[in-house]
């Protein structure tokens, strides 16, 4: 038997689309984000390119002519767009004189959605991969190796190289499946009398405001709503003070290639368009990913009905299984979405940098730990048995 292949690709489109989505499809948790046409459009677009600081390097790996694992990696000039926070890390190299980029990133830009990033047909082929990336980390000469958002058996092959663990946590809600139901109503009575009031009264605001909300569904979302939803994407991060990560290319690219994977909820005043957001969808696991959002007026509570309480009304109508908030947010407590554990793993080629960094993940870790504790005290929901 010839030896496997390990080739790095400096665009996306040099690896074969069928091949790359039938490794995904054999993962533990494959999203539609890691399939060949999002990552694609990220490239084509202008989104993630050089320019950006995004440097496409690729990894695949190759027994004679079929793919046996592959990972979208990239060398990075910048921290941004990832959702990790290593700036700490970055400023501690450069005070010491050392340069932290460019660094190894295996993520998907702008994405901060858990689930599988080293695609492999068994755990010997997911392991040989996270070599390969490593080495590929060493040869470039990259200060640090960092893998986010990881699954499981992400995990596993990432400590068969030693690289150090670092635990997140972010908001998402998921059906209960003792007890299936098609009403949003369902899901406010099964909250604390307090919660529960609190969410009235947000929709009512936005209700009285004379706000309602019409969905878009995939192939109907058309190009009229997606020049208004890029105005208004823009417009949140102007509001910020940054700038869009995602061109209107990109989403053109989104609704030609995977226009079922979306679905917009479209705010209307006065018979106009006043805000939107925008959701990713899974319909094969029943999955749905909070992504986008933004508005040319400002009306109060808009945010929470438009980001939160129209996706989750839509979730629970369509029978989905989990909702996902995105990065960061307590207040998405209050909204019915409850803590979730997320992973990264990382390497660092300074012995030194590394054995710091190691020290304070384990001390993290406990804040972390603590943290979660706290957050689940604080459920929005009744406790078994009470009648609040």
């Amino acid at each position: 038997m010839s030896a496997d292949v390990i080739r790095v690709h400096d665009d996306p489109g040099q690896i074969d689309a069928r091949a790359w989505n039938a490794l995904l499809a054999q993962q533990a948790q494959p999203t539609p984000f890691m399939q060949h046409d999002y990552l694609l459009a990220l490239h084509r677009s202008g989104s993630a390119v050089p320019k950006t600081g995004w440097l496409p390097q690729f990894i695949t790996l190759h027994r004679g002519d079929t793919l046996i694992a592959a990972a979208p990696a990239y060398l990075k000039s910048h921290s941004y767009g990832e959702y990790v926070f290593d700036w700490a890390w970055a400023d501690a190299y450069q005070r010491h004189g050392l340069d932290y980029y460019p660094k190894l990133l295996v993520a998907v830009p702008f994405t901060p959605v858990p689930g599988s990033r080293l695609l492999a047909i068994d755990a010997a082929a997911r392991v040989r991969l996270a070599a390969a990336v490593q080495a590929h980390a060493r040869r470039v000469e990259a200060s640090s190796l960092h893998l986010l958002f990881h699954d499981e058996a992400d995990a596993d092959a990432a400590r068969s190289q030693h690289w150090m663990a670092r635990q997140g946590i972010q908001f998402h809600w998921t059906a209960d499946a003792s007890a299936p139901t098609t009403r949003f109503e369902d899901l406010l009575a099964a909250m604390q009398h307090n919660k529960r009031k609190k969410i009235h009264q947000e929709r009512r605001k936005v209700l009285d405001a004379g706000v309602h909300f019409t969905v878009h569904e995939g192939p109907a979302i058309d190009q009229r709503l997606w020049d208004f939803f890029h105005h208004c994407y823009r417009l949140t991060y102007r509001a910020h003070h940054s700038s869009p990560y995602l061109t209107r290319e990109f989403f053109a690219h989104m609704a030609q290639a995977m226009p079922t994977n979306w679905v917009m909820f479209a705010a209307h005043r006065a018979g106009e368009v006043i805000g939107c957001s925008l959701i990713a969808v899974d319909p094969d696991s029943r999955q749905a990913f909070g992504r986008y959002w933004g508005c040319t007026d400002y009306i109060p509570c808009l945010h929470f009905e438009a980001c939160y309480y129209q996706p989750l009304q839509w979730c629970i109508a369509h029978g989905y299984r989990s909702f996902e908030g995105g990065a960061q947010g307590e207040h998405k407590m209050a909204r019915g979405l409850l803590p979730a554990g997320t992973q990264s793993a990382h390497w660092l080629a300074h012995p030194q940098f590394a054995q710091a960094v190691q020290d304070f993940l384990a001390r993290e870790a406990h804040g972390i730990a603590a943290y979660a504790d706290e957050l689940h005290e604080h459920s929005p929901f009744k406790a078994t048995g009470s009648e609040c």
